[in-house]
């Protein structure tokens, strides 16, 4: 709580405001993660920020045309302050006599003393100014995130026809709701006073310092191994480009520069274009490639490095010893049996469940929207999208390719040209995503260490533009570095994925819900914060209040988050054990890393070897 008046604390503000004695701590005077803050404070200033959004929507007759929904501006018309006056990207007013755009463009407003001088006005417009995506560009930002249709045929091989459309649907409408509790909780958390940055934010502001460092790290570790993947996946393709003639750590290590440079979007509204271009250029892959299965037979001899049979049950891809022929098609409308027990299905399984996961993003997006309430639109649209294009595509993978679909379907097309076309085309769009990832990754650690701990000013600021360009290639040498040095990479990766994604996807979103119905629910009339004093008014702080809070209103609401909270963690379970099983059984045969000349795509001299 703020201290009285009168004891010299250089924070309070001074004044009178409807009859009252202004002696709370304004929220630009506010450390950057202050545990003074109360809930009920934040509650009170996203409410007020809500409200001024929707006044403002009335008013602002700008709408999304098809061709603004199909090409997304790189930016948005200035908004409005509360006076009706535009707040340029600086933050300020341009028509303000008093506006000091530049010496506040170069402040650093990460140290407290810096943002004592700063006024309401001009805290809650530098706000508003970051804030210029529009949801047309978020879709495309949440397709770029989560499409990853490659590897559906494999895993409806691993699962069977039934199984597999039905895990399919049932996880992608659980994401679908993960995605709408997010947006709730942003909706009641969010203010210009108290902007959310990114996940870990909301953790904090319910539950407290220690569950945001533990999202914190969660989801740096995620961003970095999944910007190490797309870098290793992608030089993988171009080893098999150039018939394995160019140096495996070279293929690599081209793109991991390449990052140096695309890294240097900052903004995810301007990252608008390139996440079109990443859909476009994934579909044409679609296409070409479903055409090519349909009149080609499967990749029989890459089938051993990663199909559905190959996870499932390895006979139904070994060639006849006498005759060298290959096995038929073979489909399944149950789960198939597996020599592996249950860990081949479990691998398919997951990949269901990972397909689906990219909502530790979604605050990211929300975070720089001009109108926030409209991400539920491009939220289920995206992930409507993206079921369909899973359902299509992976269908009919698997039904030309059976149990050899293999885990990247462009490569497992057999002829050698259209392998090329795939690879190249797609090369583009995994660097793009790898360019969202390290975004989102930048800037997770630039707010919550370098902003916290080192007091670096923000990015909007020329010093804090400075930084980016710095850190970039850093963080992009890091995620290289890490991934190149590490065997069975791939393997590893997969145990982040059950201990991360499935968290922020399907875990995360039902327990932070769950501590935000009970603590809006449990407020009483009389209580919650007072602008005019602040202070807020709580008369008990008990489990007692704790339980008012789940049984009142509609409690089933609270009883399903809890069901869907225990089914969450089970499936991490499974996800975990099969991963860890997987990189036993990986370690076991002598592996190669992403600093050899020699690519693991490259059979015949894994032969020799």
């Amino acid at each position: 709580m703020a201290a009285p008046a009168g004891t010299g604390d250089p924070r309070l503000k001074a004044g009178n405001i409807n009859g009252f004695p202004q002696t709370f701590i304004p929220p630009q005077s506010r450390l950057l993660h202050d545990p003074e803050v109360t809930f009920e404070e934040y509650l009170y200033y996203a409410q007020k920020t809500r409200a001024e959004e929707d006044a403002l929507a009335e008013t602002d007759t700008q709408t999304t045309g098809i061709l603004q929904f199909i090409f997304p501006p790189k930016s948005t018309p200035a908004f409005k302050d509360p006076l009706g006056e535009a707040v340029s990207s600086d933050g300020n007013s341009p028509h303000d006599p008093e506006k000091r755009s530049a010496a506040i463009n170069d402040m650093n407003l990460a140290k407290n003393g810096d943002r004592l001088a700063i006024t309401d006005r001009e805290w809650t417009n530098a706000s508003r100014a970051f804030r210029i995506a529009t949801w047309a560009a978020c879709f495309y930002l949440i397709t770029t995130d989560i499409l990853g249709p490659f590897g559906i045929g494999f895993s409806m091989g691993t699962l069977g026809w039934g199984p597999g459309i039905a895990l399919f649907t049932t996880y992608g409408l659980m994401a679908g709701y993960s995605g709408y509790l997010l947006w709730k909780l942003f909706l009641g958390l969010d203010s210009y006073e108290f902007p959310l940055r990114n996940y870990a934010d909301i953790a904090f502001r319910l539950y407290g310092s220690i569950p945001r460092h533990l999202v914190n790290l969660l989801q740096s570790i995620q961003l970095l191994c999944n910007v190490g993947v797309l870098i290793i996946a992608s030089g993988q393709a171009l080893s098999q480009v150039s018939k394995f003639r160019l140096c495996y750590a070279v293929c690599c290590l081209i793109w991991a520069l390449c990052g140096f440079g695309l890294g240097q979007v900052r903004t995810l509204q301007r990252y608008g274009w390139l996440a079109n271009l990443a859909i476009y250029v994934n579909l044409l892959v679609m296409f070409i490639s479903m055409g090519v299965i349909a009149h080609s037979p499967p990749n029989y001899k890459i089938s051993v490095l990663g199909s559905a049979g190959g996870a499932v049950n390895p006979e139904t891809i070994t060639p006849d010893p006498t005759t060298g022929q290959y096995p038929p098609v073979i489909h399944y409308s149950a789960m198939p049996k597996s020599v592996n027990g249950f860990v081949g299905s479990i691998n398919g399984l997951m990949q269901g469940v990972y397909a689906y996961g990219g909502a530790h993003l979604f605050i990211e997006f929300m975070a720089e929207m001009k109108r926030p309430r409209d991400f539920i639109k491009a939220m289920w649209g995206a992930q409507f999208f993206i079921y369909s294009v899973y359902m299509i595509y992976g269908c009919y993978v698997y039904h030309y390719q059976g149990q050899y679909s293999y885990q990247v379907a462009y490569q497992g097309v057999s002829p050698y040209a259209w392998q090329v076309v795939g690879n190249m085309l797609a090369t583009v769009s995994a660097m793009i995503a790898a360019g969202l990832y390290g975004n989102i990754g930048i800037k997770v650690l630039y707010n919550n260490f370098f902003m916290d701990l080192l007091h670096a000013p923000p990015l909007t600021t020329r010093r804090g533009k400075i930084l980016w360009v710095l850190i970039v290639p850093i963080y992009w040498s890091i995620a290289y570095i890490i991934a190149a040095a590490i065997p069975a990479f791939f393997g590893l990766v997969s145990v982040v994925a059950a201990f991360c994604i499935v968290q922020f996807t399907y875990t995360f979103p039902p327990a932070l819900a769950l501590g935000y119905h009970i603590k809006t629910r449990a407020m009483l009339p009389d209580e919650g914060f007072d602008p005019a004093t602040g202070t807020v008014t709580l008369h008990d702080r008990s489990l007692k209040r704790w339980a008012r809070g789940f049984v009142s209103g509609p409690w089933y609401i609270n009883v399903w988050n809890v069901i869907y909270l225990g089914g969450a963690l089970a499936t991490a379970g499974l996800g975990a054990y099969a991963a860890i099983m997987g990189l036993i059984s990986a370690f076991e045969h002598p592996q190669t890393n992403a600093f050899s000349c020699q690519s693991p795509l490259n059979l015949d001299a894994a032969s020799t070897a």
